[in-house]
């Protein structure tokens, strides 16, 4: 299976501060390679703050990258204009993490979905294309006469992803799709996006803080810390042995069913460095009850210590586990339910 997008050394920089304050640099994304195979889904982790919406902006071009190379299906695209970028973008969008705001209340709900195909001039009866995205998403074809303020937050995220299907794209990035809606609405969702990746053959970036839905719905996971890539590996190489310091600290966090009352999720000492600050060697050392000399003053690289494990800690080779799990194994996918139905009684997703 070919590559259908490569990211190397991508970095997205701003500049802070005006002629009356002290100019600084923050990094946001800071030297970040990857790569996505067609139809597969990448799965880019980290608290907030690590930079992970902005390297699915900056992947897509909706943020200029400061340095770095962006490649889609061979093709780079890291520079074009947006003339040139226009009609590329058919073949890559978003979903963004909050339906309430991503979806333009004084639109009809046809009208919204309907829109990338006028911009992109899409022959056809937009009507008819429009309500069949609709239905193939879990809704009525009737919703595109209602406005998205008559909608559930489960139903107005299957909107944006039927307006995201429009152009029959080759990528989406999922910008935290989940988050805030019940679980009941959340495992609908998720079934829905892997019928949908199987249908129209897309490959996903799956951004997400929530280690328990990423390993429903991955093929490879990169964990993101404070605008690196502190380790990438298949999902459940990962979740079996994570190398990483951090990545073990996240593992630890999901809730464990045996504990029975009795789990006690770590706490990390202090917050995440700004990323206008960067620490010295390891960007985790401030935070890491590990740290050793080299740790403080030099910074690791991201190298492959296993097939397709890559790592950024000095002492990955051995790594303690500082957070052990309880013996028992996860099961490697929970149950899904299915996709269909429109999310009615939702509780908290309303």
């Amino acid at each position: 299976m070919t590559a259908l997008l490569e990211v190397q050394n991508l970095k997205t920089h701003y500049r802070l501060g005006g002629w009356l304050s002290r100019r600084r640099l923050l990094r946001a994304v800071d030297g970040v390679t990857l790569t996505l195979k067609s139809q597969q889904t990448l799965a880019v982790v980290g608290e907030s703050g690590s930079g992970k919406t902005t390297l699915g902006r900056t992947i897509l071009r909706l943020v200029g990258p400061t340095d770095g190379r962006i490649i889609l299906d061979g093709q780079d695209i890291s520079r074009l204009s947006q003339a040139r970028l226009r009609p590329l973008r058919r073949r890559m969008q978003i979903v963004f993490q909050h339906p309430y705001a991503s979806l333009n209340p004084r639109k009809r709900v046809g009208q919204i979905v309907a829109q990338p195909l006028r911009v992109h001039r899409v022959p056809g009866d937009h009507r008819r294309q429009v309500g069949e995205l609709l239905e193939r998403v879990g809704l009525s074809a009737s919703a595109a006469k209602h406005y998205p303020h008559e909608f559930s937050g489960g139903q107005r995220q299957r909107i944006a992803i039927a307006r995201a299907l429009a152009l029959r794209p080759d990528l989406i990035v999922l910008d935290e799709i989940t988050s805030g809606l019940d679980v009941t609405v959340k495992l609908r969702v998720l079934a829905l996006l892997r019928e949908l990746q199987a249908e129209f053959h897309l490959a996903y970036l799956f951004i997400s803080h929530d280690l328990s839905v990423v390993r429903t719905v991955s093929d490879r996971v990169a964990v993101m810390y404070l605008g690196r890539i502190v380790e990438e590996a298949p999902t459940e190489a990962l979740f079996e042995r994570p190398l990483h310091p951090y990545t073990q600290v996240l593992k630890a966090s999901i809730p464990e069913p045996a504990a029975r009352g009795n789990w006690n999720p770590p706490v990390l000492v202090g917050d995440a460095p700004s990323p206008v600050n960067v620490p010295p060697g390891c960007r985790f050392h401030p935070r890491c009850p590990l740290a050793q000399a080299v740790c403080r003053e030099v910074e690791p690289e991201l190298r492959e210590l296993a097939p397709a494990h890559r790592v950024a800690c000095h002492l990955a080779e051995a790594p303690p586990h500082f957070y052990p799990h309880p013996p028992h194994p996860h099961p490697p996918h929970p149950p899904l339910s299915p996709s269909g139905g429109e999310d009615k009684g939702e509780g908290e997703d309303r």
